[in-house]
């Protein structure tokens, strides 16, 4: 594997704090960058954060920020949207509806035994074959086996918590103070959108670098 594999947690429209990470970790040619999903809405300036995407070359993944945005375009059912999310929509031009629609769901490294993905995985079923619906959103399994969100089922396990791997998996999705490193897992989603950090973790030394928000956009 030549250069490095960055990957990046949940970046919501925090441009200048994208800029700040990619100065940090010192971006150069050769490296790979792939950003979890998420790339847009809550924060400051979502198309800004596209246009980062494009001119790095990133492997954007599909978050479900994302797939609210493209299925309100698709069937103009404004069930799909949240507050604020109707901001971005209106700020967005052909070019980055493209690249939204062209975002993976996952992206697997063979040589690092590693898959990147925004929301996560369910256990015991093969990773490669889970749909939008449960890789972008799943932050626990419940009793019936099926994705939920922490906020409908509190007290059920994370799905990282049940994860026996193999592969490793990165993602974002599920907004911590730290990053929640597992045997099988880490999770890079440390808020920079609600005041927290937006953390980089690089492959192959395995090392986190984190910058802080410059300040509280979302609530």
């Amino acid at each position: 594997m030549n250069g490095r594999l960055i990957a990046v947690g949940d970046i919501h429209g925090c441009h200048v704090e994208l800029a700040d990470l990619l100065e940090q970790v010192g971006h150069e040619p050769g490296d790979r960058l792939v950003f979890l999903g998420d790339l847009v809405n809550r924060g400051p300036d979502s198309r800004r954060v596209i246009e980062i995407a494009r001119s790095v070359q990133a492997i954007s993944l599909l978050g479900n920020h994302e797939l609210r945005l493209l299925k309100f375009r698709r069937t103009g059912d404004r069930k799909y949207m949240k507050e604020h999310d109707l901001e971005t929509f209106d700020t967005l031009l052909a070019e980055d509806w493209s690249y939204l629609q062209a975002m993976p769901l996952t992206f697997h490294e063979p040589e690092l035994n590693t898959v990147f993905v925004h929301g996560g995985f369910l256990p015991g079923e093969p990773w490669q074959r889970q749909p939008a619906e449960v890789v972008t959103r799943v932050q626990v399994v419940d009793r019936d086996g099926q994705p939920r969100k922490r906020a409908e089922e509190p007290d059920a396990p994370l799905w990282a918590d049940l994860w026996a791997g193999p592969p490793f998996v990165v993602y974002g999705h599920t907004p911590r103070t730290a990053v929640y490193k597992l045997k099988w897992s880490i999770g890079i989603d440390t808020g920079c959108v609600m005041g927290g950090y937006l953390t980089a973790y690089i492959l192959p030394e395995k090392r986190v670098v984190q910058v802080k928000a410059r300040q509280r956009y979302f609530p």
